[in-house]
């Protein structure tokens, strides 16, 4: 059994995310079409796990020969591949907590993800009621994190639904 650990914002997360941006930008240059902060450490205010999650969007996830090597050569491993929801691969940055979720061209998680960050940086109340959720849910024992992520999933459809998203399925 773990807790989840939730941190206060910190102001240099948008700094550490800059750093990896630029770092993935180097390592993938035009075969990274998009690279965006998502998570909580992208919402200017929330309290968040000082994990820093990033978006790549790629021409075709499930085609790791182009892609993975050149991360693994700047110092990233693949930790989750999810072939059955949207082709996800899931690496770990190199020095810092970093979450690195590949998604294709086109994915409809993109729009998610980004949808859910933005409403969440515009709307103080919903951002105040995800913030309280995720620290009530931080005060228990889980046996992993997705159980902990699971747990929040009511309060982010309800979300995803006033943001213009939907919760995906499985």
């Amino acid at each position: 059994m773990q807790r989840v650990r939730i941190a206060a914002y910190d102001d240099r997360w948008p700094g550490l995310f800059q750093r990896e941006a630029a770092r993935l930008q180097a390592l993938l240059g035009g075969g990274a079409l998009s690279i965006e902060h998502v998570g909580s450490t992208s919402v200017p205010g929330l309290a968040a796990k000082p994990v820093i999650d990033i978006l790549l969007v790629v021409p075709d996830s499930a085609r790791e020969s182009e892609y993975v090597p050149a991360l693994e050569a700047g110092g990233y491993h693949v930790r989750v591949r999810e072939p059955d929801w949207h082709e996800h691969r899931l690496l770990k940055g190199p020095d810092t907590g970093v979450n690195l979720h590949v998604f294709s061209e086109g994915c409809p998680e993109i729009g998610r993800m980004l949808g859910f960050r933005d409403w969440l940086r515009g709307n103080a109340d919903d951002r105040s009621r995800y913030e309280r959720v995720k620290r009530e849910l931080a005060e228990r024992e889980w046996a992993s994190v997705d159980d902990y992520a699971d747990a929040k999933a009511p309060l982010v459809k309800e979300i995803l639904a006033k943001a213009g998203g939907e919760l995906p399925t499985a």
